[in-house]
């Protein structure tokens, strides 16, 4: 698929999958179901999932190594500082031609525009937390999210899941 349709369904993806109410069960839910997936397909995986700034879920899998809890933290600030998934954020710089440090001084070291992290969105409050995935090619992480995401939003995952 083409860079304009990616932006256009990830747009989507951040309108439609939206809660009514996410607390701590909730991340606790979400992030024991991206272990079950990713186990059952084989998948290794770093899973970590903040409220509010602080941590409320994180597990990493047999198979994965330190750079991966590293590599979530720069994706999870990147989706932090800007209220966007990290693979929209990336599919943006790609389109626009530069990176996260040319046009916004933001250090590689703690900020990474790769796919893996998505942010949690209260409706009619907005962003209240992230939910990052690392250990996989980075469209892959953000797709493990979004199909985990998606059930639990109430919307099917055919009508936001980016095409192969």
């Amino acid at each position: 698929m083409t860079l304009e349709h990616d932006l256009n369904k990830l747009a989507e993806q951040e309108q439609r999958l939206q809660f009514e109410r996410f607390g701590p069960a909730d991340a606790w839910s979400l992030g024991c179901a991206l272990r079950s997936l990713a186990e059952s397909r084989g998948q290794a995986v770093t899973i970590e999932i903040r409220l509010a700034r602080e941590l409320v879920f994180f597990h990493a899998m047999p198979g994965t190594a330190p750079s991966n809890a590293d590599w979530a933290r720069r994706k999870r600030n990147t989706c932090e500082l800007l209220g966007r998934s990290s693979y929209r954020v990336g599919r943006e710089l790609e389109q626009g031609g530069g990176t996260l440090e040319s046009k916004m001084g933001l250090a590689t070291r703690d900020y990474a525009s790769h796919g893996g992290a998505f942010p949690i969105t209260v409706r009619g409050m907005g962003v209240v937390g992230t939910v990052t995935v690392s250990g996989l090619p980075q469209r892959d992480d953000h797709a493990l999210i979004v199909e985990v995401l998606a059930p639990l939003a109430g919307v099917p995952l055919s009508e936001v899941a980016l095409s192969d």
